[in-house]
């Protein structure tokens, strides 16, 4: 059978399967539509985190990344496996025994403060703009390739599912339909492995393969290396970042994992506290699945790339390259006219451009693999892009109609209305969401540790201090979230958008990168929280007694 024809039944049952969820599991409270009732089981709910949390940045960009990067990319590995890890022992048992629905929600309880409210809303839109921007944008990427359309309409199909099943259902519905896209995905992501783990290592584990030697008897990594040297590129297994780079990009990554609101929310869909432990453990194991096999998958698809096309005539090149070209993030550039393509890291001879994105989905073509791997893998990228845009879609709706129209503008709002709004919200923010699902600041992974950046600068050390210091009051946590927010929003556009200025990687202060430097202005945010919160009176003792009571088990 085509490829095509595949593709098309993959997509079609895996989305009919997503649209039939969400009408079975409908909300039809608003305690439905924010945190699923409350009632999820563990296991259920550690499927759901980790296909939330397993974004098209973790499907189809990190992979891409460290097989471009090697060495270098292997800071998204660190940062988002240990910030899980961070956010599950740290932050969400106490998070859930507070028993808000949003972070929005908890900052301005435990801050006494619609002004702290006020500003954490803000924090929780921008932040999950940021992110869903990466998603929408994958979903553009599958789609223009597979489906055979413009990224333009990709998105748009995209934001119409999404839409229907996270306005529909609210986190009742998307939880339950991301419990099928976690077994879509990771299905969808392993196959494709094993299968190119065999061929090439003749091990069908590829966490060992990718370690193993080849049919020539060379160890893999050490076969790329030395295919790196011969076309100038740094060694595949050193890196070329400075060490404190290293270090604050993972910090960031890690930390901006402990903030992220549409991860926190999570941990309030189970009944109680122990629960909430059980599904952060099914939920690390879930996604070590995938995070074990990305790195395998860099090494297969770069040995893979640079064996296919590098001194290869363009005209006699397998039929996946040419339907990569159309969609514009594969390009060949004859400089010397010889029909050869040079693909070297001198950029003033170098003829082919490759947009890391596609590394994954093109992985399955390049090795030769059925086409109904091929189809699985569509389904599953979608799954990926598709389950992590639906919960920032309702944290998104959530910070709107709960924490902005609920708390701080109309208290009165009635159930129904609150309801309503919270839908409208969700409709504006796909709207929003697909203009930079089009128009994105850069490739998914980037576009995505931007938001975590965001994430560190503003809500981490406002939700540990909230939980750990009594001392901590509302001056100084407002005080720390504007001041974090801003100066990572002025680095972010000054050295991405070229504002304020603009600037080179030169001019990057201390040699921090953008997707860094939220570590720093995570660091500005506790001191400038710790001084004011010193200077101005501290909390009452009521405020006091609930944060003794949520640090004590049950």
């Amino acid at each position: 059978m085509e490829l095509q024809y595949w593709i098309w039944i993959a997509v079609g049952i895996s989305f009919s399967l997503y649209i039939g969820i969400a009408i079975w599991s409908r909300a039809s409270s608003t305690k439905e539509f924010y945190v699923a009732g409350g009632g999820v089981p563990p296991i259920a709910n550690g499927m759901a985190t980790a296909a939330d949390w397993m974004s098209a940045a973790s499907f189809i960009s990190m992979a891409g990344i460290i097989s471009f990067n090697g060495y270098d990319g292997s800071v998204y590995l660190m940062g988002w496996t240990g910030g899980y890890v961070l956010l599950a022992l740290l932050l969400a048992p106490y998070l859930r025994k507070f028993g808000k629905f949003t972070v929005p929600d908890f900052i301005g309880d435990r801050y006494y403060s619609n002004y702290a409210r006020g500003v954490a809303v803000f924090c929780a839109l921008i932040i999950s703009f940021t992110y869903i921007a990466g998603q929408m944008r994958g979903v553009g990427v599958v789609f223009s390739r597979y489906l055979e359309v413009d990224i333009t309409t990709g998105v748009v199909i995209g934001m119409c599912i999404v839409l229907f099943y996270a306005v529909l259902g609210g986190m009742k519905g998307i939880t339950y339909t991301q419990v099928a896209q976690y077994c879509v995905l990771i299905f969808a992501f392993m196959v494709p492995a094993v299968f190119i783990s065999i061929i090439m290592t003749g091990n069908a584990i590829p966490q060992i393969g990718f370690g193993a030697a080849g049919s020539d008897g060379v160890y893999l990594l050490d076969k790329l290396d030395g295919l790196h040297r011969e076309l100038g590129f740094h060694e595949y297994t050193t890196g070329s970042k400075s060490t404190l780079d290293v270090f604050l990009i993972t910090l960031a990554l890690m930390v901006g994992t402990a903030g992220l609101p549409h991860v926190i929310v999570r941990f309030f869909t189970v009944k109680k506290v122990s629960d909430a432990r059980k599904s952060a453990g099914w939920a690390l194991l879930f996604i070590a699945i995938l995070y074990t096999t990305a790195p395998a998958i860099a090494v297969f698809s770069r040995t893979n790339l640079i064996e296919t096309v590098s001194n290869k005539e363009h005209a006699n090149l397998p039929g996946w390259f040419e339907k990569w070209q159309t969609t514009g993030l594969i390009k060949f550039d004859d400089k010397n006219q010889d029909g050869l393509i040079q693909y070297v890291a001198d950029p003033e001879i170098n003829e082919l451009t490759v947009d890391a994105d596609i590394m994954v989905l093109a992985n399955p073509e390049i090795a030769k693999l059925p086409n109904w791997v091929i189809a699985l893998m569509a389904a599953g990228a979608l799954a990926a892009a598709l389950s992590t845009a639906a919960g920032l879609l309702l944290v998104i709706s959530a910070s709107v109609s709960h924490d902005l129209i609920k708390k701080i503008i109309n208290p009165a709002v009635s159930e129904k209305n609150e309801l309503i709004a919270a839908r409208l919200s969700a409709f504006g923010a796909v709207l929003l969401a697909g203009y930079f699902g089009v128009n994105p600041p850069g490739f998914v992974a980037a576009t995505v540790a931007l938001a975590f950046g965001l994430a560190a600068a503003s809500f981490f050390p406002a939700i540990v201090m909230g939980i750990f210091s009594k001392r901590m009051n509302k001056e100084g946590a407002i005080s720390g979230m504007v001041v974090g927010i801003l100066l990572m929003l002025f680095y972010m556009t000054k050295f991405k958008f070229g504002w304020f200025g603009g600037g080179t990687k030169e001019d990057w202060w201390f040699g921090i990168s953008p997707e860094g430097f939220g570590s720093f202005a995570m660091l500005i945010n506790f001191v400038v929280s710790i001084i004011v919160s010193k200077l101005t009176p501290p909390p009452g003792q009521k405020i006091q007694s609930l944060i003794e009571n949520i640090r004590k088990p049950n």
